[in-house]
């Protein structure tokens, strides 16, 4: 696979992890509503399921979701469920006074698994893997192995999508602070963090 064909990848890459969607959007919302360490495990959580996507692309079992309706069903609700279920949660949390500092907060590794199950319980990460890796994938005879490729753009992509969401989080932390000024706004945090996620959840369920 040759270094051009590897950077322009990085670049369809960037721009697509940069455009607002689930994941970054739950990373902005966990970083704001806890710290910037909370987002990164968040991000961590994500990556897993980044390379959990990976994986099944590579080994075709993205393409077999695909062509069965039934448990391409089955995943996409499960994630909606899950994501309005953070919401209702969140929406519970906001009808009490909210103070970022004395909100009780999450452990890290509650937040990591939030983070697999956001990506695993996605689907529509499957179809996108499956969509973009073969525009990328060097089909020459001296090309390496298909799977092995999609194992290469997936480490890229699942690295580029750490060192963005993990600079969302250090972006939000900032937010916090600034809203810790303002505790008409900050009483609403969770509110905010509930429509978000629910906004995640209906739009994967439609």
């Amino acid at each position: 696979m040759s270094i051009a064909l590897l950077l322009s990848f990085l670049g369809a890459a960037v721009v697509l992890t940069i455009m607002p969607g689930p994941d970054n959007l739950f990373v902005l919302a966990q970083s704001i509503s806890q710290n910037k360490k909370a987002g990164i495990m968040t991000t961590l959580g994500l990556c897993t399921g980044i390379f959990v996507h990976t994986t099944a692309a590579a080994a075709g079992i993205s393409a077999i979701i695909y062509q069965s309706s039934f448990a391409f069903m089955i995943v996409k609700y499960a994630g909606a469920i899950y994501l309005i279920y953070l919401a209702w949660g969140a929406f519970r949390e906001g009808k009490t006074s909210f103070e970022i500092g004395s909100q009780p907060k999450l452990s890290y590794s509650k937040l990591y698994k939030r983070g697999i199950f956001m990506n695993v319980l996605n689907p529509k990460v499957s179809l996108f893997f499956l969509a973009l890796f073969p525009q990328f994938i060097d089909s020459t005879s001296n090309a390496w192995a298909v799977p092995i490729q999609m194992v290469l753009m997936g480490i890229v992509f699942l690295l580029q999508a750490f060192v963005i969401f993990t600079t969302i989080s250090f972006f939000a932390e900032k937010v916090r602070i600034w809203l810790e000024r303002y505790p008409a706004i900050e009483k609403r945090i969770n509110l905010i963090k509930g429509a978000i996620l629910s906004v995640i959840g209906v739009k994967l369920a439609l």
